[in-house]
């Protein structure tokens, strides 16, 4: 069997999320060397979605639990009368992954439901492997599904939330019984490598996330000499953006230009909006809330550089796509990102320093605007060598065919 004939399903929690655009992108690329794919999502996305192609895979995705719990009853009933010795296999699975988790064993319950009414619609619809965003609850139910007799799975890690907790969501034993596993950079794959044994290590591959074609285009503006910086990500405490404004709060006093663009929304913007007004830089400072992506586009275009102070991530996408607008970032030395941000296109600080983040701010905007463009140049190259969605498309088409045909 060829790769155009491969017919897969992706199986996320949720499913078009504002934030996982990344994989719509991932699964078109996969569509356009023909590979078809089904979509499933656990649960329905709760955040409104206001991007046109978000709504649009919104309508091409089934949603496990719309069915309730008297669907994921009957899909039990049914599994268990069909398949009994499998049921039974998976049914001692799921209680071994849960009663060493932090959800129990009455969630773990849920999701073997949850499988069941997957292997139903996956032998209706001729999927012949699943692949599974996050290593935590998605991938826990593509494996209660194999158990009872379904596809084989393989399964994308991202970082942090699967490092954070790795025996809690039995890390080690989904990669022992995945067909493969895909990690997002060197880091990521080396933090597999430590769950297993190395029996395991050759199975476990990067395939990197794929940035969207419109970010790797700019509009051929000229690059802004305004003092603009842009921040992209959800408002909470892993971000670091409050400590962000503390040290802009610093650089103010001191007399320095600046104006930061806040894009995203999230828990902590009350205690980010309060920490603003003591400083008295509300003019300084803009939050735009949810954005779009075209906005997203449009608010990094229109900055000299991309700050993301994080004290924890995997390799963020918004990282690519700022370099791969031609402007250069300002982040951490957290987990992939040294493997894309360098002293060639950016800056990188400790985590979690406010005096850090200020020098390198303040470093930044004493940098001429003609630097600041040549670092973007170099940094769109690095995008395009390893985040072209072309190319991140292609290298998980290859391990399906490998894996799979």
């Amino acid at each position: 069997m060829c790769a155009c004939e491969m017919r897969i399903a992706y199986l996320v929690n949720q499913y078009p999320k504002v934030s996982h655009t990344f994989i719509r992108r991932e699964i078109q690329a996969l569509e356009a060397l023909g590979v078809e794919v089904v979509r499933y999502s656990v649960r329905r996305v709760e955040e409104p979605l206001k991007d046109p192609a978000d709504l649009a895979e919104q309508e091409r995705t089934k949603v496990v639990l719309d069915g309730g719990p008297q669907g994921l009853a009957a899909a039990i009933a049914k599994q268990s009368a069909k398949r009994p010795a499998a049921f039974a296999r998976a049914s001692t699975l799921a209680a071994k992954v849960g009663y060493g988790s932090e959800r129990g064993l009455a969630i773990h319950g849920a999701y073997l439901g949850e499988a069941c009414v997957l292997l139903d619609w996956m032998e209706q619809d001729g999927i012949e492997h699943v692949h599974a965003h996050f290593g935590t609850n998605s991938t826990t139910v593509a494996m209660l599904v194999e158990a009872l007799g379904g596809p084989g799975y393989s399964f994308h890690v991202h970082g942090p939330e699967e490092f954070d907790k790795p025996d809690a969501i039995s890390l080690g034993l989904k990669i022992e019984r995945a067909r493969f596993v895909c990690g997002i950079s060197s880091f990521c794959r080396s933090q597999l490598y430590r769950r297993v044994s190395y029996d395991h290590w050759g199975k476990i591959h990067i395939v990197r996330c794929g940035v969207e074609t419109s970010f790797l285009e700019g509009d051929g503006r000229p690059f802004p000499t305004a003092p603009r910086l842009v921040s992209v990500g959800r408002l909470n405490e892993q971000k670091g953006q409050i400590l962000l404004v503390e040290a802009l709060g610093q650089l103010a006093k001191d007399g320095v230009d600046f104006h930061l663009v806040l894009v995203g929304d999230g828990e902590m913007r009350e205690a980010i909006e309060a920490a603003i007004r003591r400083h008295g830089i509300e003019d300084r400072i803009t939050i735009t809330g949810w954005a779009s992506g075209d906005r997203v586009r449009e608010e990094i275009l229109s900055a000299q550089a991309m700050v993301l102070p994080s004290f924890a991530e995997g390799l963020p996408v918004v990282i690519m796509e700022a370099l791969g607008l031609e402007r250069p970032v300002l982040s951490t030395y957290v987990a992939g990102i040294p493997e894309l941000v360098g002293p060639d296109n950016g800056w990188l600080i400790p985590a979690g320093s406010v005096e850090a983040i200020a020098e390198g701010v303040r470093e930044l905007l004493d940098t001429p605007p003609q630097r600041l463009e040549e670092m973007g140049k170099r940094g769109r190259a690095a995008v395009l060598e390893r985040h072209d969605v072309r190319v991140t498309g292609a290298a998980l088409n290859e391990l399906l065919h490998r894996y799979v045909s």
